[in-house]
């Protein structure tokens, strides 16, 4: 078979193919989507779970070209398929576009961009231009549209217009293939020209798949349903496969035995426990998926290091801006239960499966909707409530999701810490005033989302941040002083006028609280945590014994 490289970034089917990439096959959905014989089709999946590759797939299918791109598909699964899905093979001429370049900070931007994709994909058919059984009328279109010289009204119609253009000249209705097709209401949610987003993709949409008689079928995909805008209204044979569903839930994302196929191919199993862990856990109908994008980036780390570790590659990709959002201004109950699933519990809450991006606010169920079909949360289960809605429990799916919403917590807490003041604290800590320590620390710990499996280095990671930042103080973290490394050291570095010495203890019940602090006292002297700093010629040397458990603290100092 020979040596495949790893397709990283790579969306096109055919270069894939010709240029012997590594190719996970799912060209079984062709099969699928013809015994669907459905008009529109509309696939939601998380981001960077193969919907555009799949979608470069069908066009190479179903297009018919000058070229041949039947080599293509002679090895892959659909090539056993039959006579039936084969004779659909290049017969359909193909539109197909992809909206998420459409991400743009105001509407004009964003009508201008999809301008431009429309011409793009209108010149992808000019050789159809002089086509006699064209009508003048639609000719005139066409090219107004291909040289983005039209009224902006005519753009509305233009998905239509290609359409009838393209099936005057070849005699055959046409596929229409749409990818992305909500990532410029998502763009538009965040930079407020919501409204007016919905109006354009409303009517291109109402256009080009309602009331267009030179269509087969479509496919659309993308993260979410947006019905409730009627975007969707009145079409009479629409099928939506959401990740609730189990139609065509293995085509998107890779399923553990495609996992374990390409760890086999590249000799890397050893690596697949890791790959299991930390990108495993999605769930789309019955079937467990992995993430797609991130086992690649590692088994391409893997293949140029023989001691790669699993990283958080989604998370370059894919937009966290919902989860900064329910984080940043999320009410206490919110952070209540964002906090229940870092430390590995559940959320329950009803499926809205037609959400939309003005409805997902803060205070609402929609949001845990909207973080499981975004690929945020994990359903383990399935049940009616009280009110006979479906609703389900979700969990983290796996490490590198977890890593996100931790790593938009501590970008969360630093920016809290730069914008309120510690003075307080900080004053206590030098005044020894034990009180004022512990109330301080425990009404921060109430309002911060926390996350205890790392224990003291969560407390310590914590604590750090609050204390640093002090003119005329250098703060040190486990820097080796006596005979051992003390959790947190504080210096006046001018006169050496006072220094503190802080020890870290969690308590795993709120009574041990007490005699963990003297555990943490009793350390700083059994292993002379001061012994630098009294040759340094600090004047004064305060200890502090501080324990946690959960949001709970006590303080102590050395008497």
């Amino acid at each position: 078979m020979g040596f495949k490289t790893i397709p990283i970034g790579h969306e096109n089917f055919k270069r894939i193919i010709d240029e012997n990439h590594y190719y996970i096959d799912k060209t079984l959905m062709i099969k699928d989507l013809i015994d669907n014989n459905c008009a529109v089709n509309l696939f939601t999946r998380p981001r960077r779970f193969g919907k555009t590759l799949n979608m470069s797939m069908l066009r190479y299918f179903f297009e018919n070209t000058d070229e041949d791109n039947s080599y293509l598909f002679k090895n892959l699964n659909i090539s056993k398929a039959g006579d039936k899905y084969l004779s659909h093979m290049g017969q359909y001429p193909v539109i197909s576009i992809s909206l998420k370049s459409m991400k743009q900070n105001n509407f004009k931007n964003s009508f201008a961009n999809f301008k431009y994709i429309l011409s793009d994909e209108f010149s992808n058919h000019k050789e159809i231009i002089e086509n006699k059984k064209i009508d003048t009328a639609d000719r005139e279109k066409f090219i107004s549209i291909l040289e983005e010289k039209a009224d902006d009204t005519v753009y509305l119609n233009a998905l239509k217009v290609l359409s009838k253009c393209l099936e005057s000249a070849y005699e055959k209705r046409v596929i229409i293939l749409i990818d992305e097709y909500d990532v410029p209401l998502e763009s538009a949610y965040f930079n407020g020209y919501y409204d007016e987003m919905v109006n354009l993709i409303r009517s291109v949409f109402e256009s080009a798949l309602k009331t267009n008689d030179s269509i087969e079928f479509a496919v659309l995909t993308g993260c979410l349903r947006i019905s409730k805008e009627s975007i969707f209204t009145g079409l009479n044979n629409f099928d939506v496969y959401p990740i609730t569903e189990n139609a065509f839930s293995q085509y998107f994302g890779f399923t553990e035995d495609e996992v374990k196929q390409a760890v086999e191919f590249y000799n890397l199993e050893k690596y697949f426990p890791k790959i299991k862990q930390w990108y495993n856990g999605y769930k789309f109908g019955s079937t467990e998926i992995y993430n797609p994008w991130s086992v690649l980036k590692y088994l391409q780390s893997a293949l140029n290091n023989d001691t790669a570790r699993p990283e958080p590659y989604w998370s370059n990709t894919s937009s966290n801006d919902i989860i900064r959002q329910i984080i940043f201004e999320g009410d206490e109950n919110i952070k209540y239960k964002i906090e229940e699933l870092i430390n590995g519990g559940h959320v329950t809450a009803p499926i809205y499966e037609d959400i939309t991006y003005r409805n997902v606010k803060i205070n609402s169920d929609y949001i845990w909707s909207f973080l499981l079909f975004t690929g945020y949360l994990k359903p383990i289960d399935f049940f009616k409530n009280e009110h006979h809605i479906t609703c389900f429990k979700g969990v983290i799916p796996n490490i590198e999701i977890s890593t996100i919403y931790r790593s938009t917590i501590m970008q969360w807490f630093e920016e809290k810490l730069n914008s309120t003041p510690r003075n307080e604290l900080f004053d206590a800590l030098l005044n020894e005033d034990t009180e004022t320590i512990e109330d301080t620390l425990s009404d921060w710990l109430d309002e911060t989302i926390s996350y205890y499996d790392s224990k003291e280095n969560y407390y310590h990671g914590f604590l750090t941040g609050m204390l640093t930042g002090f003119k005329g103080y250098t703060v040190k973290s486990n820097r080796e002083s006596g005979d051992g490394r003390p959790d947190i050291l504080i210096m006046e570095r001018k006169k050496h006028l006072v220094a503190i010495i802080i020890e870290i203890k969690v308590a795993d019940r709120f009574p041990h609280l007490s005699s963990k602090c003297d555990e943490a006292l009793l350390q700083i002297n059994e292993k002379r945590y001061d012994a630098e700093l009294i040759e340094d010629g600090f004047k004064k040397i305060i200890k502090y014994g501080i324990s946690f458990n959960g949001k709970a603290c006590m303080v102590k100092k050395e008497i």
